[in-house]
């Protein structure tokens, strides 16, 4: 689960948190972010898993436009996690393998 952060946070005394869970784990984040900079704050290094080979995926655009921070959020699949503000009692999983088109 949650390995290195691969962001470093500038410690702030004022900065406002969230308790979201990451696969059920709960995770205090920065409440100005998103999903996907929550996840790599959380040292979270691959959110989904491409349905071809397996392989792992992590944000990389952080603008919407690659798909590949795609995540379940709250039971919904598909969410872009770089698109998506973080918020109190958020659930994110991983998106592993194919998804469903409906």
């Amino acid at each position: 689960m949650p390995n290195v952060s691969l962001l470093k946070s500038l410690a702030r005394k004022d900065r406002a948190t969230v308790r979201m869970y990451i696969e059920g784990t709960p995770i205090d984040v920065p409440a100005d972010l998103n999903v996907a900079a929550a996840l790599l704050f959380s040292g979270v290094t691959a959110c989904r898993t491409t349905p071809v080979s397996g392989s792992d995926r992590a944000p990389f655009c952080m603008m919407g436009v690659c798909f590949d921070c795609l995540v379940e959020i709250d039971g919904v699949p598909n969410r872009q996690g770089c698109m998506t503000p973080v918020r109190e009692g958020m659930q994110v999983r991983r998106m592993d393998g194919a998804r469903s088109v409906a």
